[in-house]
């Protein structure tokens, strides 16, 4: 039996997936929520053999959660977004499906569940370097320079250890484009984890600078802080 679990904040989108779940009968659905959160703190105690995790979710996305899990069940990725299929599977997903889902798709990914052993996350070759514009012009700044980014209106804030650089941009988007010591931490924040030096319950410190740390990213920032100490 293949335990299952659903993150998707759209109702219709995990009823589909359970229905589909439902006609195989090996297949038993442990989890299904629209909340992140509540799927982090399952996973504190419990471990399906198969995630359906939605990319695109409010505050928290999918790939974000990915990267957060120290040793992740086999995951399917779902999402109406085609542009994340390349990033997704630099974490070894299993698979990634485009909504609106289709039985005869969701059966194919099954079968490579059933077939394939438990995936570990690749360890792709990683750029050193974040390539953003800048005025129309091409900027790479060092992943290792970056202290935190800032969400400002329709554009961030990228803080170095030199400048300051203004770009248009959202959180969201840039998040994927970060290696794992990145973390959000707020709506508006992302912190280079290797850049704090002290951290409390609702904020943390790099340099001089005090960043929030929301209810919704609490528990993965504590965690992470913790596992890279």
């Amino acid at each position: 039996m293949i335990k299952v679990g659903i993150v998707d904040d759209e109702i219709l989108a995990r009823n589909v997936i359970e229905d589909y779940c439902s006609k195989l009968d090996n297949l038993e659905v442990v989890l299904s929520t629209g909340n992140p959160i509540e799927f982090i703190n399952y996973m504190q105690n419990e471990k399906p053999d198969l995630v359906f995790l939605d990319i695109k979710m409010p505050e928290l996305n999918g790939l974000e959660i990915l990267r957060s899990l120290l040793n992740p069940p086999k995951i399917i990725l779902t999402t109406a977004y085609s542009e994340y299929a390349l990033d997704s599977y630099n974490y070894g997903v299993v698979d990634y499906l485009l909504k609106p889902i289709k039985l005869e798709r969701f059966l194919k990914a099954i079968q490579k569940v059933s077939v394939n052993p438990i995936l570990e996350p690749k360890t792709p070759l990683e750029p050193e370097e974040l390539q953003v514009k800048q005025d129309g012009i091409l900027i790479n700044i060092p992943f290792d320079a970056i202290k935190y980014i800032q969400s400002f209106g329709n554009y961030l804030k990228i803080f170095t250890d030199q400048r300051m650089y203004l770009i248009l941009e959202t959180l969201t988007n840039i998040s994927v484009q970060l290696p794992e010591n990145f973390q959000r931490t707020h709506k508006s924040y992302i912190a280079n984890l290797k850049r704090v030096e002290k951290v409390k319950k609702t904020q943390l410190y790099i340099g001089d600078k005090e960043l929030p740390i929301s209810n919704t990213f609490r528990i993965l920032v504590h965690d992470r802080l913790k596992s890279s100490l």
